[in-house]
């Protein structure tokens, strides 16, 4: 099990989108309702959207590998059917991420030297541990060392050769599906930190900083996307468009109510009473306050 920050976890996404999904242990997986002929938005439109959503309900991230595990080990279904039996034996706080970091449950993958080339193995996130599989795999087994063995945990000690191998494939994944956003134009329709990220995906740096700067990372905060231009033109565009229903609310039901037919029908359905509803709704949503209402709403896309 990986938890990646949000910086590398849509790594992942990007990756995905396009039809193949690099995991975190080498050559990736189909994945189901990822692709273009199920979506007919572009990617790039639920990659914002995501990345919002993220921020604001503070969301942790975790994968796990389908099909194999390291070049030694083969697993014959998703190995994710597992997770759902330990993680709905955690408690809220033990399911976070900051607790597990702070109890030493996941240690970070740092990029490493081997035979000669640089290994970005910090995109596979934090993994689990043996502190871990002694804490919460024995909520699930009654000997929880037996079926997460080191092997399993720490997939490099089967072939150092292959797991390097791995992570450069998901690497060079990134980088040529990141250079799709560029040649159809979607970079242009990235929020700040999605654009700043596809340009450290294809060309590992952007305006001087690495996926490593805190500069880079700080995009990737709620108090920072809150605060970004980005998105209070999100919510200037959802105020607009609550407006405009209103309006066309108010405009139907007027009609309607001045016409010289229908008499019972206006009656039965107390046309007055939701006129008047519609007309307080509009004066609501016009108010200069109602932006500050919307603030911590996923807001609306560009058009």
């Amino acid at each position: 099990i990986h938890y990646q920050e949000l910086p590398e976890l849509f790594m992942d996404f990007i990756s995905a989108l396009t039809g193949k999904s690099p995991s975190t242990t080498g050559a990736g997986s189909e994945g189901a309702l990822t692709k273009g002929p199920f979506n007919c938005l572009r990617p790039i439109t639920d990659l914002n959207n995501a990345l919002v959503s993220f921020l604001l309900t503070g969301l942790d991230g975790f994968s796990t590998p389908a099909g194999h595990i390291g070049s030694s080990l083969r697993v014959d279904h998703d190995i994710s059917l597992l997770i759902p039996e330990i993680w709905c034996r955690l408690t809220a706080e033990e399911r976070s991420a900051e607790f597990m970091i702070r109890e030493g449950l996941l240690e970070p993958l740092q990029d490493y030297a081997h035979n000669g080339v640089e290994i970005p193995a910090s995109r596979l996130g934090w993994r689990i541990n043996t502190r871990f599989v002694r804490r919460f795999a024995g909520r699930v087994f009654d000997n929880p060392r037996k079926v997460f063995e080191e092997s399993i945990l720490r997939p490099e000690s089967q072939d150092a050769d292959a797991f390097a191998d791995g992570i450069l494939y998901i690497a060079e994944a990134q980088r040529r599906i990141a250079g799709q956003y560029f040649e159809d134009g979607s970079v242009d329709l990235a929020c700040p930190p999605l654009k700043a990220l596809l340009h450290i995906m294809r060309d590992g740096t952007w305006e001087g900083l690495t996926a490593h700067s805190p500069e880079f990372r700080q995009l990737f905060t709620r108090s920072s996307m809150l605060s970004s231009e980005w998105y209070a033109e999100r919510l200037d565009r959802r105020q607009q468009q609550q407006q405009s229903l209103w309006q066309r609310h108010v405009k139907a039901l007027d009609s309607f109510l001045n016409t010289n037919e229908y008499h019972e029908e206006k009656i039965s359905m107390d046309i007055a009473s939701r006129l008047q509803y519609a007309r307080e709704q509009l004066d609501i949503v016009s108010a200069t306050e109602f932006q500050e209402q919307l603030k911590g709403s996923l807001g609306t896309d560009q058009i």
